[in-house]
């Protein structure tokens, strides 16, 4: 019975944060009202602050849920610069097809310049996300895949802050992200991936 109750109540918190993730989406961090947030899950304001206490507590739960959507697009198979490859390829398609997800980060990131605790929130989210860009990058200079002279630290940053920057309305056009990727590929000196061969 616990069980069933347990799954019920992340059910219903999982419910809340997709609420506030799409209010964010359409109206904008200032748009972003619990009540609102609470009506279309079908619950009361009560409710939502049992499961989140503060704004600030709903706020962390959908970066972790964009964070979520994000780790998806890192595949642990093939060799490390064929996961980096993949990896820039697949957020770039996850912001084409979901462009909510692209919405979100970009009004969190701009409210974090003027707000302290989201500020600290998306620090928070960008140091994991470097660590894991940097141990990715470590792995593929180790195997060969990339220049040894890369500084690991100084190129996560940089693919981190192109990523980012295809949240932005001006990149939001495919033909800039994909050229923007392509190159920083390049750059980089990844493999590219080879054609198809024909079965004729």
């Amino acid at each position: 019975m616990a069980v069933v109750r347990q799954s019920v109540s992340e059910k219903r918190r999982q419910e809340l944060v997709l609420a506030a993730y799409r209010e964010i989406a359409a109206h904008g961090f200032e748009g972003l009202r619990t009540r609102e947030v609470a009506s279309e899950v079908g619950v009361n304001i009560a409710t939502l602050h049992y499961y989140f206490p503060t704004k600030e507590s709903l706020i962390r739960a959908v970066l972790d849920h964009v964070m979520g959507r994000f780790r998806t697009t890192l595949a642990p198979h093939g060799s490390p610069s064929d996961q980096l490859r993949n990896y820039l390829r697949s957020v770039r398609t996850l912001l084409v097809e979901e462009p909510e997800l692209g919405a979100v980060m970009a009004e969190l990131a701009l409210r974090s310049v003027r707000d302290k605790s989201i500020g600290s929130i998306m620090n928070e989210m960008y140091d994991v996300w470097h660590v894991t860009m940097r141990g990715l990058l470590r792995r593929a200079v180790r195997e060969g895949g990339l220049r040894p002279e890369l500084d690991s630290d100084a190129v996560a940053a940089l693919i981190i802050a192109t990523l980012t920057s295809m949240t932005l309305p001006v990149m939001t056009d495919p033909r800039r992200g994909d050229r923007a990727l392509r190159q920083l590929e390049l750059w980089l000196g990844l493999p590219q991936r080879r054609p198809a061969q024909s079965s004729n």
